[in-house]
C-alpha cells in the first residue's frame, strides 16, 4: 500500500481548491474508493500515485487508475479498448477516446456485488500487459481547422508547441476547435487556449 494513496483518500487529489474539504469529489466517494482499492490490491498490482491519482502498474507498466468525478467514481483501464467486455460494463473515457475505458460506480453495494467481475477485468488487463499488446492509435484522423492553420502560420512559436505535443494532446485541440460551428467561435477558442498550448498542455490537462 502506497502512503501517497492514503493521502489521496484522506485529503483528495489536490488538483483544485476543494482539497481537504467536504466538497472534494474524493470525499463523496471515499467508501467506494477504499473498497475498490482493496479489490485492486488483491489482484497483485503495484500501487503508485501518478497525475495526482492512484495508479496501478505491472512490471512498471500502467494498467489502471482509480479516481472520482462528481457523478461517480471509477476504475480506468489504460488499454481498455483491448478488453473483452463480456458484461457490457465499460464506457469510453471520453467521447473520442481510443485507448481508455472506465467502469463507473455509484454505490459501494454495487462494487461488492461486482467484485468477482471487477477482478476478472483486472486480470484480463494484466494479461494484456504481459503479452505486450498495444492499442492501435489513429493519429489526427480529423483535419486541422483552417483557422488554426492560419494561427500557426502567423505564430511559429504556437506551431512548434502544437507539433511538439503528443498525438493525443494534438487531437484533443483539433476536436475542440473543430466542434465549433462558427468560424468566429473557432477563432475565439484558438485565441483563448493558445497560452495553454504554449505550455505544452492538451485540452483536458
Amino acid at each position: 500500500m502506497n502512503k501517497g494513496v492514503d493521502n489521496y483518500l484522506a485529503e483528495g487529489c489536490g488538483r483544485c481548491d476543494l482539497v481537504g474539504t467536504p466538497k472534494c469529489k474524493v470525499f463523496t466517494w471515499q467508501q467506494e474508493l477504499i473498497l475498490l482499492r482493496s479489490i485492486i490490491l488483491d489482484c497483485g498490482l503495484t500501487e503508485e500515485v501518478k497525475w495526482s491519482n492512484p495508479c496501478y502498474t505491472y512490471n512498471n507498466k500502467n494498467v489502471l487508475m482509480l479516481g472520482a468525478f462528481k457523478a461517480y467514481c471509477f476504475i480506468s483501464f489504460f488499454k481498455g479498448a483491448l478488453l473483452t467486455d463480456s458484461k457490457n460494463i465499460l464506457d469510453k473515457a471520453g467521447e473520442n477516446s481510443q485507448h481508455g475505458r472506465l467502469i463507473k460506480f455509484t454505490k459501494d453495494s454495487d462494487i461488492a456485488a461486482m467484485e468477482k467481475t471487477i477482478k476478472q477485468y483486472i486480470k484480463q488487463a494484466i494479461e494484456i500487459e504481459k503479452a505486450g499488446l498495444k492499442v492501435e492509435t489513429v493519429t489526427n484522423p480529423e483535419p486541422i481547422p483552417d483557422e488554426f492553420k492560419q494561427a500557426m502560420d502567423e505564430n511559429p512559436e504556437l506551431k512548434g508547441a502544437f507539433f511538439a505535443l503528443t498525438p493525443g494532446r494534438q487531437r484533443s485541440w483539433i476536436l475542440h476547435f473543430s466542434s465549433a460551428k462558427q468560424a468566429q467561435t473557432r477563432i475565439s477558442r484558438i485565441e483563448k487556449y493558445t497560452p495553454k498550448i504554449l505550455q505544452g498542455k492538451g485540452f483536458h490537462d
